[in-house]
């Protein structure tokens, strides 16, 4: 028998997005298809600046009547606010959703939950249940350990608004962007990136022996840098890296020795060859 473990998301919030127009709304501002979304099915979806940065990561369940996003709980008004900017004639509303948001780990609960549409081991998603009797129940940062360990970067914490470019945080691996349909705020910087080359710089985890440096900490390939760590807990951090310097290489932080931890998730054309463009 699997083990179930359900966490309680406080750093998740809800918005609903209602109306006749809700899911041509959506497909114009949003990185994802929406228009093919199934009542009940959940799609991860990104609105970006229209520079191609990133500004809200969302996982989108389709209703009955509309759309529920799930954003952080900190970006929730300013989502609102934005959507609100863009709403112009659409006939929509958009309104905050009372309500927790769960992660279930292991084998998936009894009740209405939807598998995470951004990687199958990140579990199962659910969205205004009360807590179920006997459960076992355990705080958010048990959930982004597990995260963390598989190799996904945290959005609270390792994405700045208005800074990350989607694909450095991963965003394409974790099926949040639809290269394939229509416009999109921000399409054209995400879609030139990914046409260009292997994107050079992305969020990788790194594993060390102690405690995590602070982020921000450079990480050095001998005298060069390769990047900078960004959250971490003891003997493994995520860190933004210029791959093509770090592969292959002895990579350091703070004179301790780091180790690339490369997720089995990850395309293998996603990585250059050790060395590749490596500066001399």
């Amino acid at each position: 028998m699997t083990l179930t473990v359900l966490h309680h998301l406080t750093s998740r919030a809800l918005v609903f997005v209602r109306g006749p127009d809700w899911r041509a709304f959506l497909q114009n501002l949003l990185s994802n298809d929406v228009e093919s979304l199934a009542i009940g099915q959940a799609r991860a979806a990104l609105l970006l600046t229209p520079q191609g940065k990133l500004l809200f990561d969302l996982i989108v369940m389709a209703a009955d009547d509309g759309a529920l996003l799930d954003v952080l709980a900190e970006r929730r008004d300013a989502l609102i606010q934005r959507l609100k900017l863009y709403r112009l004639r659409a006939r929509i509303e958009i309104e905050a959703m009372d309500g927790p948001v769960w992660a279930a780990v292991g084998g998936r609960p009894e009740g209405d939950w939807i598998a995470d549409p951004r990687l199958p081991a990140l579990g199962w998603r659910a969205y205004g249940l009360s807590e179920p009797p006997g459960a076992m129940v355990l705080d958010e940062s048990a959930y982004s350990a597990h995260a963390l360990g598989l190799g996904v970067p945290d959005p609270a914490r390792d994405c700045v608004p208005d800074k990350t470019f989607p694909l450095e945080a991963d965003f394409d691996l974790l099926h949040a962007i639809d290269f394939h349909k229509g416009c999109y705020v921000g399409q054209e910087t995400t879609s030139r990136m990914k046409r260009r080359s292997k994107v050079r710089t992305r969020m990788v985890p790194i594993t060390f022996e102690g405690p995590p440096p602070p982020p921000g900490t450079p990480v050095e390939v001998g005298d060069l840098r390769a990047g900078e760590v960004l959250s971490g807990v003891a003997g493994r951090a995520m860190a933004l890296l210029r791959l093509d310097r770090a592969m292959g290489a002895d990579l350091s932080v703070d004179g301790r020795s780091v180790l690339l931890d490369i997720p089995d998730w990850w395309p293998p054309d996603v990585l250059p060859s050790p060395g590749e463009d490596r500066p001399n």
